[in-house]
């Protein structure tokens, strides 16, 4: 996955999750934090070490790493 230069992976740290900028914040954190906090303001003054760059790529990192399919169900 290119154009995520903010989300870096480390085996030895996090159980090798993807974390922001090698802090030991996980990209998941980060997704259910914008989650709980959908003001950002709120979610800056709990995290202050973020900032909108890192959410944005930790947001587009985990619609990525989403399978795109539709699958068809049979009708009854």
């Amino acid at each position: 996955m290119n154009g995520f230069d903010r989300i870096t992976w480390d085996p030895a740290q996090m159980n090798g999750q993807p974390c922001i900028r090698g802090m030991r914040l996980t990209v998941r954190r980060v997704v259910e934090a914008v989650s709980l906090y959908p003001e950002r303001e709120e979610l800056f003054r709990n995290y202050p070490e973020l900032d909108a760059e890192d959410i944005r790529q930790a947001l587009a990192f985990a619609a990525a790493s989403l399978e795109d399919m539709a699958e068809e169900t049979p009708v009854a």
